[in-house]
């Protein structure tokens, strides 16, 4: 399997500096960071290593459940799914960590109900290679169906 790669170049301190992200492996984009944006509610503009881990999570979560809606009998139409993933201070070491991930999807599957759709769901949260890479962070799932 392999190897994928992404470059940080940072210029300054932790207030005062900024940095620019690379995807290298796919040269698909290069993006600014900055920690008072990370911090801040809004983006401004700038991404940030938690919602690069979104990206990660939402797209590799996707990839593992269309496959197991498939071994269950299913055909997936189409599945949406949304990560959030939260920064905040770690009380026991101190600095930051991530908080929690939320998974949210909502799909149109043919050939399963409710209750299979959900058990694919859980089971992606499971063997999602990015959901086992993040054991140290809580995930909660929320999976329905639409209509």
């Amino acid at each position: 399997m392999p190897t994928r790669s992404a470059r940080t170049a940072w210029n300054g301190g932790l207030q005062d500096g900024s940095g620019q992200v690379e995807l290298s492996s796919s040269k698909a984009g290069t993006f600014d960071v900055s920690f008072p944006k990370r911090a801040a509610e809004e983006a401004g503009g700038t991404t940030s290593p938690e919602e690069l881990v979104a990206a990660a999570h939402s797209s590799c979560y996707a990839m593992q459940l269309s496959a197991l809606i498939a071994e269950a009998g299913g055909t997936p139409q189409a599945l949406e799914i949304t990560a959030d993933v939260s920064l905040g201070e770690d009380k026991k070491a101190g600095g930051f960590k991530l908080t929690g991930i939320t998974l949210t999807v909502r799909g149109e599957v043919e050939g399963l109900d409710e209750a299979g759709f959900k058990d694919a769901a859980e089971k992606a949260k499971a063997g999602c290679p990015i959901s086992k890479a993040l054991t140290g962070v809580e995930i909660t799932l929320d999976a329905a169906l639409e209509s």
